[in-house]
């Protein structure tokens, strides 16, 4: 259990995939980069390639955990993380999407 105090720590924000592409030499990495509203978009490598095609995932909107600390996977710096539900098998991967549009860079609480 985490304290309400430390949920509040977690920035999570609305975004919009602008571009994905396989990341080369890795079987289930994408870059990609989102729209978080910020002054550029976000780079971030997402574990997804073996659950969509890169050209579905472009244009739609995403949950991004935003102050993450930068991380280099594969000699590419992911800043933040997609949030998506893994059902426990490895076989279905659900990437969580607002429900309706909502301006990029939309506080999730």
């Amino acid at each position: 259990m985490i304290s309400f105090d430390d949920f509040t720590k977690l920035e999570i924000k609305t975004g919009k995939i602008l571009t994905c592409e396989k990341v080369v030499g890795a079987d289930n990495l994408f870059k990609v980069t989102v729209d978080v509203a910020e002054e550029k978009p976000r780079q971030l490598v997402a574990g997804l390639a073996n659950y969509y095609a890169p050209e579905s995932l472009v244009g739609k909107g995403v949950v991004v955990l935003a102050n993450l600390q930068p991380r280099v996977i594969r000699g590419i710096e992911s800043q933040g993380m997609l949030l998506a539900a893994e059902d426990g098998t490895g076989k279905t991967i659900a990437l969580l999407t607002p429900d309706k549009e909502i301006q990029a860079g939309s506080k999730v609480r």
